[in-house]
């Protein structure tokens, strides 16, 4: 990849929604994404906030590390909050599944 000028030694994340589970069940499930060589850091980080509604900020801390470390969870949420947000990513090209 291009160079990365987001990139820190240290990544911090920014958490900026408190994740409760309205089916009462307690189950969550989460959103991973992977890397790949397809997609540039732009496109990921616009995906992010389009779909997933992150703040610029947190889709960029993401994408860095989907890149540096091959996988990030990118939403927790009740799994059927989180299927149409995985087919929207798929249907972006990104590589996404959604794990208990």
């Amino acid at each position: 990849m291009p160079y990365n000028p987001f990139f820190e030694e240290d990544i911090d994340v920014l958490v900026e929604e408190e994740v409760t589970d309205d089916t009462g069940t307690g189950e969550l499930s989460q959103l991973i994404v992977y890397n790949d060589e397809v997609n540039t850091f732009e496109w990921v980080i616009k995906c992010f906030e389009e779909v997933l509604r992150h703040s610029s900020e947190q889709a960029e801390q993401l994408s860095v590390i989907i890149h540096t470390k091959g996988k990030a969870t990118v939403k927790t949420a009740p799994l059927k909050d989180l299927r149409p947000k995985k087919d929207a990513l798929v249907e972006r090209g990104l590589s996404a599944v959604i794990e208990d």
